[in-house]
């Protein structure tokens, strides 16, 4: 197997598992706290994926640095003291970012968030201990970035995903055994988050090649890198902003119970970027190969069929995620109420996120070449749209108004990037990656699981919905898969080779 493909494997079991446990353990909590202490799970996830603006790029440049000094037999010492030289102040802007939301947990409980049920004394408390977890979370995406950078994307997501199981039944346990309140709930995922980041920690420093000498801090490894460093983090700004400003607005606007429900939503939504990130990473670094070259055939090539596997993998889960969210709600939490409430919401968000999605190999295209300033630049004009849509259409609609909002907002980036994208990097190649790439599977998805909607018995129990459910993606996706050729022909010859 080669390793695009390894890669690709291992990243979707540990985003696929790491969805599983989430979307496991979120009824538990639901029940055990309540939608209005999930809505401050929900505000801790915010302000962490908020502040992660502020890791200057180090991530991403760590990855790259890991990678390219990874070939050279003499780079030893570079890597283990460039690891040192960004690790002491990445770790120390996670402490200083804790002290600052410790700090500012007063006025965030008695200002910001409109609770009802919980007291204001128990939501401060809450936020503190959000202050504490963010500071020692926050070196756990550094460390990853320099085993991605190191080729170790398997006994990464083995790690993570064991982890990430353990953390899920302490929290419960501890809920449901000790105290079911929103503290319990902080105080043991602080406890196993510190855990989680020593243990990836040393992996990645044994990982790193020997050398006798001890890893120093070295100013001078910044010289060379702090170009791209700032490029990447200007596009993160816009991007975390972009993600997290509507819980930010909504957070204001709606009741925290409201705000709950939209949280649900957003979750499963999110989760939807586990099926477009394992093949992001995987071939995002064969294009910046592609594009350094100037193999501009093989790279329209590659391009194309990275594009369609993207479809292969997202639009059947979308299409079902669409059409059948109650179902699928009533499934997973066995609350009708919850369902009815959540199911438009879902349906809504889904769609936003899947035009993001569709857009990750075009902006892959864009980073291989070296050209930031047209995600910089429709960044910053979606923030200030994306912004007035949320505070209209929630005025005017509620709480579907607000989650109208981002498929809306999606469906403006797309229209206007893709043409800029493909004119200046791939001339002649636009409207292939709408049709062939986008447009034609987005289809052939969704033939069956209309008509799976429409033709869905009236009176079936949850097993029997499961199954139906089931089914019907699995329809979709053969669908898909065989009509599109290069996919069409890489199954046949796989079944014939291991019938030979």
């Amino acid at each position: 197997m080669s390793r695009i493909k390894k890669n690709i494997a291992a990243n979707f079991g540990g985003t696929l598992w790491a969805g599983l446990v989430s979307l496991m353990f979120i009824p538990i909590y639901l029940h055990l706290l309540g939608v209005e202490a999930f809505g401050l799970v929900a505000i801790f996830t915010t302000l962490l994926a908020m502040f992660a603006v502020l890791d200057l790029g180090l991530i991403q440049t760590l990855t790259r640095e890991m990678a390219r000094l990874a070939i050279r037999p003499d780079s030893a010492r570079e890597m283990r003291d460039l690891l040192r030289t960004l690790e002491i102040p990445y770790v120390g802007m996670g402490l200083m970012i804790g002290v600052v939301v410790v700090l500012i947990a007063p006025w965030i409980a008695h200002e910001w968030i409109n609770n009802q049920t919980l007291s204001t004394q128990s939501v401060q408390t809450a936020v503190m201990l959000m202050g504490l977890m963010i500071a020692m979370q926050w070196p756990l995406g550094f460390y990853s970035g320099g085993l991605v950078g190191l080729q170790e994307q398997v006994v990464l997501n083995l790690f993570n995903g064991a982890l990430a199981l353990g953390r899920g039944v302490a929290s419960a346990l501890v809920l449901w055994q000790l105290a079911p309140t929103i503290e319990a709930f902080f105080w043991t995922n602080l406890v196993t988050t510190i855990a989680h980041v020593m243990i990836v920690r040393r992996l990645l420093w044994r990982r790193l090649p020997a050398d006798p000498q001890p890893p120093r801090f070295r100013p001078d490894l910044l010289r060379g890198i702090w170009r791209f460093a700032a490029g990447v983090s200007g596009i993160g700004l816009i991007s975390s902003l972009l993600m997290q400003l509507d819980k930010i607005i909504l957070s204001k606007l709606l009741s925290l119970e409201m705000f709950g429900y939209y949280a649900i939503a957003n979750v499963i939504s999110m989760n939807v970027y586990r099926l477009f990130g394992p093949i992001y990473s995987a071939i995002y670094p064969r294009l910046t190969n592609l594009v350094a070259l100037g193999f501009r055939n093989e790279l329209a090539v590659f391009y194309h069929k990275s594009a369609q596997l993207l479809a292969v993998a997202v639009f059947p889960a979308v299409a079902v995620l669409v059409f059948f969210s109650k179902e699928l709600l009533l499934i997973w939490l066995g609350n009708p109420v919850t369902a009815d409430a959540v199911a438009p919401l879902v349906s809504i968000l889904v769609m936003g996120t899947a035009l993001n999605g569709i857009m990750h190999i075009p902006y892959g295209l864009q980073l291989a070449a070296g050209w930031t300033a047209l995600a910089l630049r429709f960044g910053i004009i979606s923030v200030v749209v994306f912004g007035i849509l949320l505070v209209v259409l929630t005025e005017l609609y509620g709480v579907v108004g607000a989650a109208m909002a981002w498929p809306i907002q999606q469906a403006l980036y797309v229209i206007f990037t893709v043409p800029l994208t493909h004119r200046r990097l791939l001339p002649g190649e636009q409207w292939r990656w709408y049709w062939a790439d986008v447009g034609y599977p987005l289809i052939l998805a969704l033939v069956p699981v209309v008509l799976a909607w429409y033709l869905k018995p009236d009176a079936l129990g949850m097993t029997a919905m499961l199954f139906y459910l089931f089914g019907t993606y699995i329809a979709s996706l053969t669908l898909v898969i065989m009509g599109l050729p290069a996919f069409r022909s890489e199954v046949i010859f796989q079944n014939m080779r291991r019938i030979i």
